[in-house]
């Protein structure tokens, strides 16, 4: 099946849709309304049957939301390597515990997990 790309950029209220392989362009309130506003013209102007090919809508974002996702992402990597090496140094704050030979139903009273916690910490 053949597939014709479609552009959406936001334009105040509403959303612009170009195709430039069919040369059809079109607006709507709502993206999920894309394929209708944009099928029956493509399919005018490229003179083929409405239902003889698909639509790949490609969102035209702004640069603003760009930045701010990237800077999003940046931060969501940032926290996992942080929970990480909180990890690390929890597994190690028990293994100071068990040095001390404390058991390991104190090191989870003490740190207020369970025993098993406790001793998934110390062993892992």
């Amino acid at each position: 099946m053949r597939h014709v790309k479609v552009t959406a950029q936001r334009s105040h209220n509403w959303w612009v849709l170009e195709s430039a392989e069919a040369g059809a362009v079109s607006q709507c309130r709502s993206l999920s309304q894309a394929d209708a506003e944009m099928r029956e013209a493509i399919a005018y102007q490229l003179d083929i049957p409405q239902d003889s090919f698909a639509i790949d809508v490609e969102v035209i974002a702004p640069d603003s939301y760009r930045q701010a996702i990237e800077r999003s992402e940046e931060l969501r990597d940032k926290a996992r390597a942080t929970a990480a090496e909180a990890a690390r140094s929890r597994a190690q704050a028990a293994k100071e515990l068990a040095a001390l030979h404390i058991s390991v139903r104190d090191i989870g009273r003490v740190m207020g997990i369970s025993y098993q916690r406790a001793h998934q910490l110390i062993s892992g």
